[in-house]
């Protein structure tokens, strides 16, 4: 996680605080994990919503090297006019946001009802954009009760975002980079999950204080998003900040040492005592660094 204190009239659209946040985050991953492949890409995808969706930004990615995909402000780009030349055959179904059991269904993909993806790059002006820079427009039936703007048509709620993915390949399908794009909502978990660690509230009246205060809970939100990453069950690893103190952060226990091992003792009538021991040995059944 890679942090920055902004003034209170700060803008939501800054690029020139978007761009050492990032150089910030790109900077933790191992330097073996951003190495360019062929083509000239770091395998890192970053994804945003409209808020990033500047032109300042975007060349920054195109520069840095990494694939990005933006939530797209459509009210920058003439939709209506790209909308209405498109045929009603370049619109394809969109995907469900979960994946089915293979047991179940058996496929791995699901098509989402009232929903439709087309690319709409070659209809509107990109020119100010990166090289490669593609328009994928996303059509559903809204919701009951929700009401239209003024990029919505024909009755259809109208978003889109913009990527620098080619097409071909897997997983590159119209279908496929919305889904990927789609899933970018998971931050708000983490946004959520960071506020409950320390980031709802900043304690001090000194920015420097502040700072202090903001990067620890930030090296917080990294530990337990690791931890839930190398050590806990697939059950528990999406626990959030407060079920995850109440289960198994704040339980007690001892570590003993015996015969060279060293065994954790925790209460056997504790209800999650088996999440809690398995973690710990997964723990240390990893290689130190």
């Amino acid at each position: 996680m890679a942090e920055l204190l902004r003034p209170g009239r700060a803008g939501s659209n800054t690029a020139i605080d978007h761009v050492p946040v990032l150089d910030a985050a790109l900077t933790q991953v191992p330097a073996p994990l951003r190495r360019r492949d062929a083509r000239g890409r770091v395998p890192v995808l970053v994804r945003t919503d409209a808020a990033g969706a500047t032109r300042d930004f975007a060349r920054h990615l195109d520069q840095v090297g990494v694939e990005f995909s933006l939530g797209a402000n459509l009210g920058h780009f003439d939709t209506h006019g790209a909308l209405a030349a498109l045929p009603a055959q370049a619109w394809t179904p969109a995907y469900q946001a979960r994946r089915p059991r293979a047991a179940e269904t058996g496929v791995q993909i699901e098509p989402r009802d009232g929903a439709w993806v087309t690319e709409a790059s070659a209809l509107v002006d990109l020119s100010a954009w990166p090289p490669g820079t593609r328009l994928i427009l996303r059509k559903e039936r809204p919701h009951p009760g929700a009401q239209l703007r003024t990029t919505d048509a024909d009755g259809m709620r109208i978003t889109g975002f913009l990527t620098n993915t080619g097409p071909g390949g897997p997983g590159r399908q119209l279908a496929d980079l919305e889904l990927r794009h789609r899933r970018h909502a998971r931050v708000e978990d983490r946004i959520r999950a960071g506020k409950d660690t320390g980031m709802r509230n900043l304690p001090y009246h000194e920015l420097d204080q502040n700072r202090v205060w903001l990067a620890v809970a930030a090296l917080a939100a990294d530990l337990l998003a690791f931890t839930g990453r190398l050590a806990l069950p697939a059950s528990a690893a999406t626990y959030e900040p407060k079920r995850l103190r109440l289960r198994i952060l704040a339980v007690a226990g001892r570590i003993v040492r015996t015969a060279r091992r060293r065994v954790l003792h925790i209460d056997p009538a504790w209800p999650w005592a088996d999440v809690i021991t398995t973690a710990h040995a997964r723990l240390c059944a990893l290689l130190v660094p």
